[in-house]
């Protein structure tokens, strides 16, 4: 008995040994590929698997969902000449592993390589201030490029977003001082055009008034009243310098009007 037991153990521990060597379990999600005696032999769905030992190897084991490939940022040159730091976030998945796996050295690294390429490629083509405003039409182009050349590789790209695209620090200094200027001058635009409506207003209003002479002197005279006390308000220190004659005449002149001639001392009586 004991003799029998001797023999059959090692048999056992070879049988044990081989089941274990033959079962192979795949998680839900991924795929694998068996080779055997060097070449591919089958592909492994999820759920628990046999191969033989010794002869069968599993090659590899993938996932098959969507994965996130998140680019290293490079430099691209901008149709401006404007070298400018891009990255961009692939979404991707592989949707034959088999060709994933022997038609492609790296498959990650190869997708890597042509959104980097492709994306330098787009850049090239645009001026700074357009890479702004098309970064959707970017992802879209850079998208079907990817899916012509990634065909054969037995993988999906989903979609493509740019993430960055900085230029220097130089660049955007002297952006930000060209949208200051167009906002100043923009700003200008608007008040002259306020200032032309309201001279038009003015001008139409005076038309329709007998003494519209009259009542131009005293706008005038009223805006420089408040001008002066705008100056008087201030904290800084001035010294303005106005001629009382030009000023009382002016006065004197918006009194005289036809309706309300200037008072003057009545004349003294005639002797008899």
């Amino acid at each position: 008995m004991d003799s029998l037991l001797s023999i059959l153990a090692p048999m056992i521990l070879v049988v044990i040994g081989y089941g274990v060597g033959a079962t192979k379990i795949v998680n839900e999600g991924n795929e694998a590929l068996v080779e055997r005696l060097g070449q591919y032999h089958k592909r492994l769905d999820p759920g628990l698997n046999f191969i033989i030992p010794i002869i069968d190897r599993i090659a590899v084991e993938e996932s098959t969902r969507e994965q996130v490939l998140d680019t290293q940022s490079q430099q691209a040159i901008t149709k401006d000449n404007i070298a400018v730091q891009v990255d961009a976030v692939v979404f991707w998945r592989i949707m034959d592993l088999q060709k994933a796996y022997y038609e492609v050295e790296q498959v990650e690294d190869a997708i890597e390589n042509l959104v980097i390429t492709t994306l330098r490629s787009r850049i090239g083509e645009l001026p700074l201030d357009q890479t702004y405003s098309s970064r959707a039409d970017i992802n879209k182009r850079i998208l079907e490029q990817l899916d012509d050349a990634t065909g054969g590789w037995g993988v999906k790209v989903n979609r493509v977003e740019v993430q960055e695209i900085k230029p220097p620090r130089t660049v955007l200094e002297s952006l930000e001082k060209e949208r200051a200027a167009e906002s100043q001058k923009q700003a200008a635009i608007f008040e002259a055009e306020g200032t032309v409506k309201s001279i038009q207003m003015i001008s139409q209003a005076l038309m329709s008034q007998p003494n519209s002479e009259q009542v131009l002197r005293f706008l005038v005279a009223q805006r420089y009243v408040e001008a002066n006390q705008k100056l008087g308000e201030s904290n800084n220190s001035k010294v303005v310098f106005m001629d009382p004659k030009a000023l009382s005449e002016a006065l004197t002149d918006l009194m005289s009007t036809p309706e309300n001639p200037t008072i003057s001392p009545p004349p003294p009586p005639q002797q008899p």
